[in-house]
């Protein structure tokens, strides 16, 4: 349930200015409000069948761009990548060249969506 939730978090995040208004609306107080779907229907003065079927329509939509472009698909993969590549340059650091290393790392950091580490 969990991932279903997040892969269409992150449909939405890259697919969702491609739906219509209403769509948009409803998957955004659905998805990230927590609304149930009479809460949505009466906010938006629709029907809780049509509050179902617009967020159905615009999970299969997005769905349907996904398996065309691979959007996500890409992006998750190349999120590892760079991670991997993250941890991979952390383990080159030594005495001598720790400075070079921990200012490769920060640049890194912004992009892995990591805070940056203060060392004392």
């Amino acid at each position: 349930m969990m991932e279903q939730l997040l892969y269409l978090s992150a449909l939405f995040d890259l697919y969702g200015a491609l739906l219509t208004e209403k769509q948009q609306e409803c998957l955004r107080m659905h998805l990230f409000e927590d609304f149930s779907l009479s809460e949505i229907g009466e906010e938006l003065g629709i029907s809780r069948q049509a509050v179902y079927d617009n967020i159905h329509r615009s999970e299969k939509a997005m769905e349907a761009y996904e398996e065309k472009l691979g959007l996500v698909r890409r992006y998750q993969a190349e999120r590892q990548e760079l991670a991997e590549i993250y941890e991979s340059i952390e383990g080159l650091k030594t005495p001598e060249n720790a400075s070079e290393v921990e200012a490769v790392l920060n640049r890194l950091n912004p992009i892995l969506g990591r805070s940056q580490e203060v060392s004392i």
